[in-house]
């Protein structure tokens, strides 16, 4: 290659082309380095007889404010879910949903047997103050991890056990919740505050969209990085000498390039797709496991949110397990027979994707859950492991990451 620029992102994952979209405003010469042959990094999509297969389940909330920077989500012909959840719970399936954008459900809610009256009251207190308290009062409260959290704020096993454990292990990846209680506040924000839904092409749009107004000759697919230096990144093929270097790439290959950097500990989880000729729900809802058989995170009908995820006459199914140990596909078939009611005999499986190092851990201390983006001699990171573990995290974190690379070299 033999090249040189004042800045050298490397990965073309959301933070790398979040920072690239901020380098290309200010009229910095940048170049990205992508060693596969696409871009996005963990938010892929592929497609399975005519089936949206996004890589593990993943969903778009509108209320990231680090998205409105970057593009219109108009663009991306969101399908939304209900606001709430489904709880199987013995032979009863129990809605829950947000009574402010699900008026009519707000009455079932309340009656609703998950836990009692009092803690779906407590809960929507803490949900509350998330959603309208200022950030910087959230982030100021005393950290502690997010079960510590929920018991503190009143609420009871039932409901922990029950409903949040499965909801939220399937958010953070995490079935201990011993994530952070400020990532917790962030996360019921954004619940609160924003719409959860799909684009019309699957994930993959979301990068595809963030990087369309970033010239095409500037993006290297297909070039893995060797060895990053001060000034320089060697590639396979060859040396691009520069001013700084982003490094946007998952954590275990961020550590491998700058091995000072601490490492990080993943989390992994497996979704199994299932596409079947009726759809065993016809709301687009989540649905989680009451019976506390610690199995199933969650599971949902894709394509009652967006039906191009599923061909004609199709039915595309989502079904999430927390861990790194992975259940044989029909101990998974017949969780699903019990959690939706009904028959799963002529469902097809479509595929397993399990993903080892899908999310950063975040446990306590966070701190205020932004950590340093600048290292040393024009060195930088971003990704979400500098931020919220999330798809605002790593958008954000990459967008930090440029606004101090345009910092240094204005002070240089």
């Amino acid at each position: 290659m033999g090249a040189e620029v004042d800045v050298v992102i490397i990965g073309g994952g959301l933070a790398g082309l979040a920072a690239a979209r901020r380098l290309h405003r200010a009229g910095v010469p940048w170049r990205l380095v992508e060693a596969s042959d696409r871009l996005g990094g963990r938010v892929a999509t592929d497609v399975i007889d005519g089936h949206l297969i996004d890589r593990g389940f993943q969903v778009l909330n509108t209320a990231y404010p680090r998205l409105g920077t970057l593009l219109d989500t108009d663009q991306l012909n969101l399908g939304y879910f209900t606001s709430g959840v489904l709880v199987r719970k013995g032979d009863n399936l129990l809605r829950l949903v947000n009574p402010v954008r699900e008026p009519t459900g707000g009455p079932g809610t309340a009656l609703a047997g998950v836990g009692s009256l009092l803690d779906r009251l407590r809960f929507a207190a803490l949900a509350t103050g998330c959603a309208t308290l200022p950030t910087s009062r959230l982030l100021a409260a005393p950290e502690t991890s997010t079960e510590t959290a929920l018991r503190r704020a009143g609420l009871s096993d039932a409901i922990i056990e029950e409903l949040l454990r499965p909801f939220l292990s399937g958010v953070f990846i995490d079935r201990e919740l011993s994530t952070s209680s400020r990532v917790l506040a962030m996360v019921l924000r954004s619940f609160a505050r924003g719409r959860i839904g799909l684009p019309a092409e699957g994930m993959a749009a979301l990068p595809l969209a963030i990087a369309a107004p970033l010239p095409a000759d500037l993006l290297d697919l297909d070039t893995p990085v060797a060895e990053v230096t001060p000034g320089r990144v060697r590639t396979q093929a060859g040396d691009i000498r520069c001013r700084a270097v982003v490094v946007a790439v998952d954590p275990p290959a961020a550590s491998a390039l700058l091995p000072t950097l601490a490492r990080v500990r993943m989390h992994s989880y497996t979704t199994y797709y299932h596409s079947a000729p009726e759809p065993p729900l016809t709301e687009p809802i989540l649905l989680v496991d009451g019976d506390r058989r610690e199995l199933v995170a969650n599971t949902v009908v894709l394509s009652n949110a967006a039906p191009t995820y599923a061909p004609a006459g199709r039915h595309l199914i989502a079904t999430s397990v927390v861990g790194p140990t992975a259940p044989p596909e029909p101990t998974i078939r017949a969780e699903l027979t019990r959690l939706y009611g009904r028959s799963t005999a002529d469902w097809t499986h479509l595929t397993t994707v399990a993903i080892p190092e899908a999310l950063p851990a975040a446990p306590p201390p966070q701190g205020q859950l932004r950590k340093p983006v600048a290292l040393r001699e024009g060195l930088f990171v971003a990704g979400d492991h500098r931020d919220s573990p999330s798809i605002q995290g790593a958008l954000t974190s990459g967008w930090r990451a440029a606004g101090a690379v345009l910092d240094e070299l204005r002070a240089g």
